[in-house]
């Protein structure tokens, strides 16, 4: 839960930085009116890329979490600031796009990088080590079939026991394959 609520603090603190770097740019006042005025549409389009995306199931995530928070973030904001009159040219399209990146999935890369040795990382089993775990297996499971009876299975005149001769033990005789599956019929 902290998580997904950084990841959204994470995205709302840069678009403030976004707003307050274009107010220094252009020379305008830096007050909280104006930061609020002109910030409100990014702050909805970021609820919305998160609401959309279900960013709290993995808020660090750069694909396809982050890409699409920020593609949800900069069309709804967009499409308020057309809507309410605000402006939209191309330029500020093409720099907000830019900025906006580079900040949203910026901030989620160094955040994956930091949190690498909390996350579980699959085990990767080779060939050998595959063949090993399934005789290991079969073992123990033939091991507790012969302790399951009390007694040890009866062995025929060649040494074979008789349920490795038909297989589980079938008393028709026919040979079933160590997967347990009758493949006769």
């Amino acid at each position: 839960m902290f998580r997904s609520l950084g990841a959204l603090v994470g995205d709302l603190l840069v678009v403030i930085l976004f707003v307050t770097i274009g107010f220094l740019q252009h020379g305008t006042p830096l007050t909280s009116q104006n930061i609020i005025l002109v910030g409100w549409p990014f702050a909805v389009g970021v609820l919305l890329g998160h609401l959309a995306i279900r960013a709290w199931n993995a808020p660090f995530r750069i694909w396809p979490h982050g890409v699409f928070v920020w593609a949800i973030t900069l069309a709804a904001s967009m499409a308020i600031r057309t809507l309410f009159s605000y402006g939209t040219e191309v330029s500020f399209i093409i720099t907000t796009a830019i900025v906006t990146a580079v900040g949203m999935l910026g901030w989620r890369a160094v955040a994956l990088f930091l949190t690498r040795g909390e996350r579980k990382r699959p085990q990767v089993v080779t060939g050998a080590e595959a063949a090993e775990i399934d005789q290991a297996e079969v073992k123990a499971s033939a091991s507790e079939g012969d302790e399951s009876n009390g007694t040890a299975s009866d062995e025929t005149e060649t040494g074979e026991t008789e349920r490795g001769r038909t297989g589980a033990g079938d008393p028709t005789g026919v040979d079933t394959p160590p997967s347990g599956r009758d493949t006769s019929r």
